[in-house]
């Protein structure tokens, strides 16, 4: 077409032809406005590319998701894992894949090289705070405190004082007496209702009790009002770190609290501040009295207070840095067992494998001990296998943050981006593991594979500077308590005609739980001394 017959047809001074240039603009407006929304990745990352020159950089692959809320809905149901391990594979982006919150940018791996390479690189020293969390304190607690000193301090105590071989060997008798008063439990239960047993509130108990003792020195029986009371702080806590708050990806959102999550964590924090001061008082008062010296026979509190008294931390870094060691201590170890016994009513043959490997060596005139389990290696097949199935932080439960920029193979990643490891994905790629949708605890029998956090193929626990401090204690409760229920009773379905039938449908929340609580019979099989 001629300049000569076009210009006209736009400048025309008529009517219809000046609203025809307003369509042509609005639509040349329209088709850049969605260009740029649904680049690769959304508009988080769009919007970093109109700030910086990224021309020359190899583009992460990803979805771009709805304009401006990106892959918001995905976060709101109880399966983004499968959703992203779906999307990983449909856009061949396993080993990265870029997507938007909102205007939050992130990044996810599915695949363990890339994986290990973000978990063990120090430009994802940090995580990604949110608002929950800040409000519930984890800010200056080892979760969420910005790598630095002040965090490097806490990791060190930590590992000294509450997660080291010695003192996880030192507490070895109690979580015995724990695993043996859930078995009284269950005996009391055989008796009363025909041994049906609501798994996760007895395991949630116990496991609450176990780091109770570990952090505060004391314990609580079944059913007893403080245990009741610091079970409620805790599923509160937990209730409200989980939710998806969309002010953490929608700024201007944020002074509104539409959820209403910022309130209830203040809430919950006003009684967690009388809970934990009441208990370090206590240890105040003890230590007035007698002064302990830091060693492995005193609770982490006394440890914290002898930090008080050289001018290391003060009384709120205490109560937040208590608080995070009770909140995450009580999750794993709970939800893990649930599903191990799952699938324990589902498989009765791999049940009676481990309580023949468990007879074998313990004998059927005592209990099981911490002693034993060295010599139990199916039932850490078993564990393993579970943790591989149903890993409770498929997600590894909290992200890192880059704290600059950085690559991850040849993609550049700006300083900002969230970074998340879909640990679910890994455990059940065809390409990494064989069968991956069949549950063979003899996998590894044939092959001794490490899951504290060095082979990526299975590392349930993460893996670098923020892999988890007590995953040795919470794997040697696990196979306690564990070989302690194998041992005293045969796990069956309640109603005899649904053998074979359990419900493992998922629900990810903070962690990734049995989406309907197990209820289950426990049979007595043996009377061990």
């Amino acid at each position: 077409m001629s300049t000569e017959y076009f210009l006209p047809f736009i400048f025309s001074t008529g009517s219809s032809s000046f609203l025809s240039f307003q369509l042509l603009l609005c639509l040349l407006l329209f088709v850049s406005v969605f260009s740029f929304i649904l680049a690769p990745g959304g508009l988080a990352w769009a919007l970093y590319k109109t700030r910086v020159r990224t021309h020359i950089r190899t583009a992460i692959p990803g979805p771009s998701g709805l304009p401006v809320l990106g892959l918001v809905l995905v976060f709101t149901v109880s399966s983004t894992h499968r959703v992203l391990a779906k999307m990983a594979q449909s856009l061949k982006a396993k080993p990265l894949m870029a997507f938007s919150v909102g205007f939050t940018r992130f990044m996810i791996s599915s695949e363990p090289d890339t994986a290990k390479e973000i978990l063990n690189s120090s430009a994802f020293a940090d995580r990604p705070i949110k608002e929950s969390a800040y409000e519930l304190l984890f800010h200056r607690a080892m979760g969420f405190a910005p790598f630095g000193e002040y965090w490097r301090n806490l990791r060190r105590i930590s590992a000294t004082h509450l997660f080291s071989p010695k003192r996880i060997t030192h507490f070895g008798k109690f979580r015995e007496n724990i695993g043996s008063k859930m078995v009284e439990e269950i005996k009391g239960l055989v008796e009363r209702d025909d041994g049906v047993v609501k798994v996760r509130k007895m395991l949630h108990f116990g496991s609450l009790n176990n780091v109770m003792m570990s952090v505060f020195g004391k314990s609580y029986e079944f059913g007893i009002d403080g245990g009741c009371e610091l079970e409620s702080l805790v599923s509160e806590g937990y209730d409200s770190l989980g939710i998806f708050n969309w002010s953490d990806h929608f700024p201007v959102l944020s002074w509104m609290d539409l959820q209403g999550v910022r309130k209830r964590c203040r809430i919950l924090v006003d009684k967690v501040n009388i809970f934990v001061s009441q208990i370090i008082e206590e240890h105040r008062l003890k230590r007035s009295r007698n002064v302990n010296k830091v060693d492995d026979e005193g609770d982490f509190v006394d440890v914290l207070l002898q930090l008080e008294e050289d001018n290391k931390i003060t009384d709120s870094d205490m109560i937040a840095v208590l608080w995070e060691m009770i909140f995450r201590g009580t999750d794993t170890v709970a939800i893990l067992l649930e599903w191990i016994l799952a699938r324990m009513v589902l498989h009765p043959d791999i049940q009676a494998k481990a309580q023949t490997e468990i007879d074998s060596v313990v004998g059927t005139t005592r209990s099981v001990s911490d002693s034993d389990l060295p010599n139990l290696p199916y039932l850490l097949a078993i564990i393993k296998e579970t943790l591989r199935m149903h890993p409770p932080g498929p997600l590894l439960s909290w992200a890192r943050l880059a704290i600059h920029d950085t690559h991850i193979g040849h993609h550049f990643v700006p300083a900002g981006t969230v970074a998340m490891v879909n640990m679910w994905s890994i455990t059940h790629d065809e390409g990494v593991w064989p069968q991956p949708n069949e549950f063979k605890p003899e996998r590894f029998v044939d092959e001794d594979v490490a899951i504290m956090g060095s082979d990526l193929r299975l590392a349930p626990f993460g893996s670098g500077r923020r892999a988890c401090p007590g995953k040795a204690m919470g794997l040697a409760t696990v196979q306690l308590w564990l070989a302690q229920l194998l041992q005293s009773f045969k796990w069956v379905p309640c109603d005899a005609a649904a053998a074979g039938v359990v419900d493992l449908s998922e629900c990810l929340k903070l962690s990734l739980e049995m989406k309907n609580s197990l209820v289950c019979k426990a049979v007595p099989r043996v009377s061990a001394a």
